[in-house]
């Protein structure tokens, strides 16, 4: 059974897209959180600040679920420059810890909003 999943505290889908879809109540699959707030603002111009703002769309995604990043089991980072890896890395890694999911990241020529990052996430519900 699947189950649309919606939260205020995490910016609205800005397409035909929900913000995340629960499966049999199993899996949580995110959709891909660009670095804007819930009110719809852009959280920064620089990839720290907006690596950290798509990490926190993600975590109140989860949190409308009872859910939390330690429940992410993969995730996949877009980013408009290979050259910000290592400091979303950095911030990534801040938010992970020993909890770090599978990932997969790549370069992209261009992303919604004209955004440095966009990332995506699967989680298993408990």
């Amino acid at each position: 059974m699947k189950k649309i999943v919606y939260t205020e505290n995490a910016p609205s889908p800005i397409g035909p897209y929900s913000q995340a879809v629960s499966a049999k109540g199993e899996m949580l699959f995110i959709s891909g959180q660009i670095p804007f707030k819930a009110n719809g603002t852009l959280a920064g111009d620089d990839i720290v600040t907006q690596t950290e703002q798509a990490i926190k769309n993600i975590e109140a995604i989860l949190k409308s679920v009872n859910a939390s990043l330690n429940d992410v089991v993969k995730t996949t980072v877009l980013m408009k420059d290979m050259e910000h890896f290592a400091k979303m890395n950095e911030v990534y890694n801040k938010y992970f810890g020993e909890s770090k999911p599978a990932r997969a990241a790549y370069q992209v020529s261009r992303l919604p909003k004209d955004v440095l990052i966009e990332i995506e996430a699967i989680a298993v519900l408990n």
